[in-house]
């Protein structure tokens, strides 16, 4: 309850940018009146190995942005991808934010059989032929 609370006036004081009192006060007024839900239990190897993802997928990012402002992406691709088996709604979440985030791929759709389906932007090199 007490991450639930904090996550929301977080969210709050990023969307409102104000830290008057007033604002403050009905900041946590809104906090504490949105009902609370309950949490699905999940594995620390799980959180670790999402934390590990996220550090590998900042670079990645940025490598992907150069590439595609030097080298031309032409080409379009849709690809299904296993997800892991037993994911919480919260590691489904962080695994459709870490596709989404390289700027090649997004998620278009989770199925509930466990598969992505990601629309992927690729470099083609066509071969010229001589005649």
């Amino acid at each position: 309850m007490i991450g639930q609370f904090i996550l929301r006036i977080v969210i709050w004081f990023l969307l409102t940018a104000n830290f008057t009192i007033t604002n403050i006060i009905i900041g946590i007024s809104i906090c504490l009146l949105m009902p609370h839900y309950h949490t699905e239990s999940f594995r620390i190897k799980d959180v670790v190995q999402g934390i590990q993802r996220i550090i590998v997928a900042v670079p990645q990012a940025y490598i992907e942005a150069i590439a595609m402002i030097w080298q031309p992406h032409n080409h379009e691709e849709v690809t299904m991808e296993e997800a892991q088996n037993r994911r919480s709604a919260a590691l489904v979440f962080l695994d459709i934010f870490l596709i989404t985030f390289t700027p090649k791929t997004i998620v278009l759709k989770h199925r509930q059989d466990g598969w992505y389906d990601i629309h992927r932007v690729v470099r083609r090199i066509s071969k010229r032929q001589n005649p």
